[in-house]
């Protein structure tokens, strides 16, 4: 699609800032040939159906894997993201700065956003932290699930710890070269760490409100008030497991909405839907099957399996009446916010 040459006014023009997406997983398990074509085919339609303006990529390697396989595995998702917007320039551009998701945004085009969920491919090299940077990352967490050479993840019960050495090292690289550090899936002790030293507001790219789904993977009021007195963003989850013991609603992610949106304020709340029900169907092998660690990533609320019903949930809030300015900011003012004072 060719620029109109028109400049669009910001303030009216649709947004939606997607900050968590795995569809890279499945991207790679194609044959290099079919990368491009597969995005096109398969996700392009359901992030045009529901409206994304700006897709966050993430980067995300099963921690299980040897170091070098890890790493290499990082990289050919990373490859696999320029793979995607180097063969469909019409309709998607990987941008680093925000002033180049507005231009990408003003063509009509996707705005693809890179972030590594998890260093532990990088450990211990911070070096290879400026090289992802290099690449196009622009969002790190240090962590996932389990425990890695930076920190402990939020489903190490018995952990009591805070940042490692190495991960207090490598948050600062992280604000020295410009990135969004992101502070889901981290233990209660890694989000103080960060908060404590972090010298730049913060993202928590999927978590959801635990004082309504009590699960280690959402985040305390205290949290919430912390990350939005820094002047971060919290990207409420929309994996039903994480909002609801079970049978999740779309009003049931609207409280979630509405509860962070009231602890935190409403210019600190974005999404983070967190789509992994179609990853997990094809990748995961049967035998781990649904249902681990209190969560079931199958199950998906009624109408948002996938990027294609995000609409639901904002016509949700306009209908408890949400005005157009706190659903504007919702649906990504704040995230671009957060771009443009850390990346530019």
């Amino acid at each position: 699609m060719k620029s109109t040459g028109t400049t669009l006014d910001s303030r009216t023009t649709p947004l939606l800032v997607d900050a968590h997406n795995d569809l890279l997983m499945l991207v790679v398990k194609r044959p290099r040939a079919r990368w491009g074509a597969y995005f096109r085919e398969n996700w392009l339609p359901q992030l045009r159906a529901g409206g994304v303006t700006v897709q966050v990529l993430s980067v995300y390697v099963d921690h299980k894997l040897y170091a070098e396989s890890a790493l290499r595995e990082t990289f050919r998702m990373i490859e696999a993201a320029h793979v995607i917007a180097d063969e469909n320039p019409d309709q998607v551009r990987l941008c680093t700065t925000r002033t180049e998701i507005d231009a990408a945004n003003r063509e009509g085009r996707i705005a693809l956003f890179l972030a590594i969920e998890g260093c532990g491919p990088l450990a211990p090299d911070l070096a290879l932290l400026g090289q992802v940077h290099r690449l196009g990352v622009r969002m790190i967490s240090l962590i996932h699930m389990g425990r890695n050479a930076f920190a402990d993840a939020s489903d190490e019960p018995a952990s009591r710890s805070g940042l490692s050495a190495l991960g207090v090292e490598a948050l600062a690289e992280i604000e020295a070269l410009g990135m969004i550090f992101d502070i889901s899936h981290l233990n209660a002790g890694g989000v103080n760490d960060v908060l404590t030293r972090s010298k730049q507001p913060v993202v928590a790219s999927h978590s959801a409100a635990h004082a309504l789904r009590p699960h280690h993977r959402n985040l305390t009021d205290e949290q919430l008030r912390a990350v939005a007195a820094a002047g971060g963003v919290v990207c409420v989850n929309y994996m039903a497991s994480f909002v609801a013991v079970r049978n999740a609603t779309v009003a049931d992610l609207a409280d979630h909405v509405d509860h962070v949106t009231g602890v935190a304020g409403i210019d600190h709340v974005g999404i983070g839907p967190d789509f992994v029900a179609e990853v997990f169907r094809e990748i995961v092998p049967a035998t781990v099957g649904p249902g681990f660690d209190d969560f079931d990533p199958i199950e998906t609320i009624a109408g948002l399996e996938g990027p294609g019903g995000l609409p639901l949930l904002e016509a949700e809030l306009r209908r408890r009446g949400w005005p157009a300015e706190s659903v504007r900011k919702f649906n990504g003012d704040n995230m671009l916010r957060l771009i443009a004072q850390i990346c530019g």
